[in-house]
């Protein structure tokens, strides 16, 4: 299961960003750090019917960089940063999946963690006079890669989608509201790491399969987090459903439609005394 801060979603098309942009984007700290503890609960892998849950620590860091940047959309690198565009590299993972404790995969080999890495353009299609209403169109690809002592490539992920971000909701400062929704595509082999049964692995109740890249169903996931003084709270909610997938009949998708979700703490112990104009 790739661990994604992503929900659902209401499209609108809008004309002019530049329009809209009456106030110029508040100031932040250029850096905050803290530490953090989580728990999440989600399926082994998109489409398993087993879930698990996973208790984590975690560093709270936020770099609000020209270049570089951390904050709760990931890890990025900044290449342009416009009125109207950002292209940026982003960064995502997923997690192992041991084949003993999964029942549909039992005996196939284990699914190891990746890191899935790409460029992404973010269309800014609309900002509210005061900057509390942000709606953005995201073009993610990214390629996974295993993270083992022989890394190997495991195709790529295309998951275009609408971001609506809410900030100080009604009007309580620092309570902020992410919403996004769209379809996903994966090719082949990112298909095929995930959801083909090679002939040797085949049984009476999993016949062998061979996944195809194409449609690889929707996504929405909603968001909530607010920043006290010296503390952070969150949590999320992701909705998936792989109905219609060009893999859904693989017999490793044994639900078509799941829920995960997680909440987190984080105390802040510091924070950068250099203010910088920032949305995030």
């Amino acid at each position: 299961m790739t661990m994604r801060s992503c929900l659902a979603f209401l499209m609108l098309l809008v004309a002019s960003a530049a329009a809209c942009a009456d106030e110029p984007p508040p100031s932040k700290p250029l850096w905050e750090l803290g530490i953090g503890m989580g728990v999440a609960a989600f399926p082994h892998y998109p489409g398993s019917d087993q879930t698990r849950a996973w208790p984590f620590p975690f560093p709270y860091v936020i770099y609000r960089g020209k270049f570089f940047r951390a904050d709760r959309d990931g890890v990025r690198g900044q290449l342009l940063d416009t009125d109207r565009v950002n292209f940026n590299i982003s960064v995502l993972g997923s997690l192992p999946v041991s084949s003993r404790d999964d029942n549909a995969r039992a005996g196939m080999p284990d699914l190891k963690p990746t890191i899935e890495i790409g460029p992404s353009v973010e269309v800014h299609l609309w900002r509210s006079p005061s900057r509390d209403v942000l709606l953005d169109l995201r073009l993610p690809v990214r390629m996974g890669i295993t993270l083992e002592s022989s890394p190997k490539t495991v195709g790529w992920q295309f998951e275009p989608n609408l971001n609506l971000d809410l900030v100080d909701v009604a009007g309580v400062p620092g309570l902020r509201v992410g919403m996004l929704a769209g379809p996903m595509f994966a090719d082949g082999k990112y298909s095929d790491h995930y959801y083909t049964v090679a002939p040797q692995y085949a049984t009476p109740g999993r016949p062998a399969f061979q996944a195809n890249g194409g449609y690889a169903g929707t996504q929405a996931l909603v968001s909530m987090s607010r920043r006290f003084s010296r503390y952070w709270v969150g949590a999320f909610m992701r909705y998936a459903n792989l109905a219609g997938a060009s893999f859904a009949d693989s017999p490793l998708v044994r639900q078509k439609s799941a829920l995960s979700g997680g909440v987190a703490v984080a105390w802040v112990f510091g924070q950068s005394s250099k203010m910088v104009a920032s949305d995030e």
